[in-house]
């Protein structure tokens, strides 16, 4: 898309900026602090989206490839294997976000079954790869 969604927005913010003047209501100032706040925050999930999405879904696929044959539950095993051989349909965010809510279901009954077996390799693993999750989705407001 030309121009790119970050542009568009810093334009947008900078047109309702300027019809706010000094004189003007603090309400007013404010709702337009806050939308420029929201409007950042979409520009770096526009810049960003697809990539977390991509990576998250292959970090776990990974780690589903790497945990599935200690898994004694034929049919959860079964589900593992499935998903680390699965792929993204395609890169728009809500094909990525439909694998993702998937992949993380799984996990959850992954998590239970080690927490539920005493399997603590595999929960360390997992747990290191929630961390990643988490530190990836951290919102910043710099570049």
């Amino acid at each position: 898309m030309s121009p790119e969604i970050p542009t568009i927005l810093q334009f947008s913010l900078q047109r309702l900026l300027g019809g706010i003047t000094e004189h003007g209501a603090a309400f007013a100032q404010g709702q337009a602090g806050l939308i420029g706040m929201m409007m950042t925050l979409s520009a770096n999930e526009y810049e960003r989206g697809a990539d977390i999405r991509a990576t998250e879904n292959a970090e776990i696929r990974a780690l589903f490839a790497e945990l599935a044959p200690g898994v004694r539950d034929a049919a959860l095993k079964s589900e593992l294997d499935a998903a680390a051989k699965s792929r993204d349909p395609s890169l728009r965010i809500s094909d990525l976000n439909a694998g993702n809510y998937a992949l993380r279901r799984l996990l959850t009954r992954l998590q239970i079954y080690a927490e539920e077996h005493g399997a603590e390799t595999a929960q360390q693993r997992i747990w290191a790869v929630l961390k990643a999750l988490a530190a990836r989705r951290l919102v910043s407001l710099g570049p």
